[in-house]
């Protein structure tokens, strides 16, 4: 796993746009991994002006998103469509049918979950994915237990996850109690993964992430099975590393 310490999260987002952009002129039809929350707006947002100022075109890209809420149909304001509509597909060239979220709202759910791993295969396979880190180590919603063999499924939501993400709600009881996430196993068939890490709440994670032993209860520690792994993070997130860790990490 390679480390990049930046000083802070407009450092980060923009280090992190330019290693998506540079895959995207290399590969114009490659194949994104997104995520969603409050860690990679800034990457979307930098990610759009380049589109905008200096011509970064995803007309050719396919992408996929980690997760959705269990319940939430796609035009729901809290929905993680919305979100990427609103964060990146509305402000870029991807076209629609190139854009693929798991469907909360769906009758058959595990239908839906062997549906969306069929898809990431026929379009072979995810190129570059880009993660957050929960306080709790999770990866997508991939909460600690989450085995490396898993695949897309419908995961259970941890307490403190649910307390988390209730910011975006009007109370924590609106929050829904279960999503489909891509699996451990899903995740790390990418063929590059970028983590992003921001802020001192999550300094124990990215702890447990790069030097704690891989194991189900750190999610994240289970990337160190993977060949092509870039943390980016910034000064607070790296502030409990050792400092033989932060001795051998590159300095942006």
């Amino acid at each position: 796993m390679k480390l990049l310490l930046v000083e802070g999260y407009q450092e980060m987002s923009k280090v992190a746009a330019q290693l998506f952009a540079q895959e995207v002129k290399r590969k114009p039809d490659l194949v994104l991994g997104l995520a969603t929350g409050g860690t990679p707006v800034g990457m979307y947002e930098e990610l759009i002006r380049m589109h905008r100022t200096e011509g970064l075109s995803f007309s050719q890209a396919t992408s996929f998103n980690l997760d959705e809420y269990v319940g939430l149909d796609a035009q729901h304001p809290q929905s993680y469509r919305t979100y990427m509509q609103e964060h990146l597909f509305g402000q870029i060239d991807m076209a629609a049918e190139r854009t693929n979220i798991p469907r909360g709202d769906a009758q058959d759910l595990e239908r839906e979950c062997a549906r969306y791993e069929q898809a990431i295969a026929e379009a072979g396979g995810i190129d570059i994915q880009v993660l957050g880190i929960g306080t709790n180590g999770h990866i997508g919603f991939n909460e600690p237990g989450s085995p490396a063999s898993s695949k897309t499924r419908v995961v259970q939501l941890t307490s403190s996850t649910i307390e988390a993400n209730s910011r975006y709600f009007e109370s924590v009881e609106e929050v829904p109690t279960q999503a489909v996430s891509m699996g451990i196993a899903t995740i790390l068939g990418a063929k590059k993964i970028v983590l992003l890490a921001s802020g001192e709440a999550k300094a124990q994670a990215v702890r447990d992430m790069l030097e704690g032993e891989m194991t189900p209860d750190v999610p994240a520690s289970l990337l160190q099975m993977h060949h092509d792994v870039t943390v980016i993070a910034d000064a607070p997130a790296a502030s409990l590393l050792s400092a033989v860790t932060v001795d051998g990490a590159k300095k942006e």
